[in-house]
């Protein structure tokens, strides 16, 4: 993977920017390998202003069963749906989860999606179940699957080793758990939620819904020796402000590098 496209930046509340998802982008397969899809038909806005071409994606992960999380998936099936019916689309796309996920998402597309879109699944739309720890190749890039410990649902987030022979390790939307340091010690790239800056901690009261704030997240990147580290999930009422604010706060407590992105950033890997 050569670049991080970044479609969403938002928690699940926000109203000024849409909800955190990315891309990752290989240029030499010319490919893209999809995280999250956000909360609705956003998504295809990504799709319409050439941050992402449907075409291209064959690979797609979702962390867990949250609204701002999964229910952007069921329309990027139905665009890729639409491709394969006029038959620009080649291969089959791929949907990584945790079991009790793939069920959830198969449950919603048989109540809600055309009897046409649900006849391609297993045939051209596929959903896999993937365990704890399982490994998989996407495009020649390891992915290997991991349980984030979470406590509002079972959540899995994902490190993949790069071609670059860097790794980079996504911790969907929930705070660190000891259970992922080895996918978080000395990671090259580290992508983390922080709801808020350690200042407006009383205001949002991250701890309350299982979430972070930057102080905390930069914390815990510098005590893992992380070299980069991209913060998102956040609130959006300080959206003009957030790339200076979090990025001024955080300073203080990691040394690397720190990346708050907007929405429609791509940062190269």
């Amino acid at each position: 993977m050569d670049e991080l496209i970044v479609l969403g930046t938002g928690n699940a509340m926000v109203t000024k920017c849409y909800n955190t998802c990315f891309a990752l982008w290989d240029q030499e397969e010319d490919q893209y390998f999809l995280s999250d899809a956000g909360g609705g038909n956003g998504i295809l806005s990504r799709f319409a202003g050439g941050l992402l071409d449907a075409k291209k994606l064959h690979h797609a992960f979702i962390t867990h069963k949250h609204t701002d999380h999964m229910f952007g998936i069921f329309w990027v099936m139905r665009e890729i749906a639409g491709h394969i019916f006029d038959q620009s689309y080649q291969g089959n796309f791929y949907i990584y989860c945790h079991e009790e996920l793939a069920k959830t998402i198969t449950a919603i597309c048989s109540l809600t999606l055309s009897d046409r879109v649900n006849a391609l699944f297993g045939e051209r739309i596929l959903i896999l179940p993937v365990q704890d720890g399982e490994t998989k190749e996407v495009f020649g890039n390891q992915v290997t699957f991991f349980d984030l410990g979470a406590r509002k649902c079972l959540q899995y987030g994902f490190t993949i080793s790069l071609k670059n022979s860097k790794r980079l390790t996504f911790l969907g939307d929930e705070p660190y758990r000891a259970s992922s340091h080895q996918y978080v010690q000395e990671c090259d790239w580290l992508l983390a939620e922080a709801l808020c800056l350690a200042a407006h901690g009383e205001r949002y009261r991250p701890w309350e819904i299982e979430h972070s704030t930057v102080v905390e997240v930069c914390q815990m990147a510098e005590e893992h020796g992380v070299k980069n580290l991209v913060l998102w999930h956040t609130e959006d009422d300080h959206l003009d402000r957030r790339k200076e604010l979090y990025t001024q706060e955080g300073r203080g407590y990691f040394s690397g590098r720190i990346f708050v992105p907007d929405d429609l950033e791509r940062i190269r890997l």
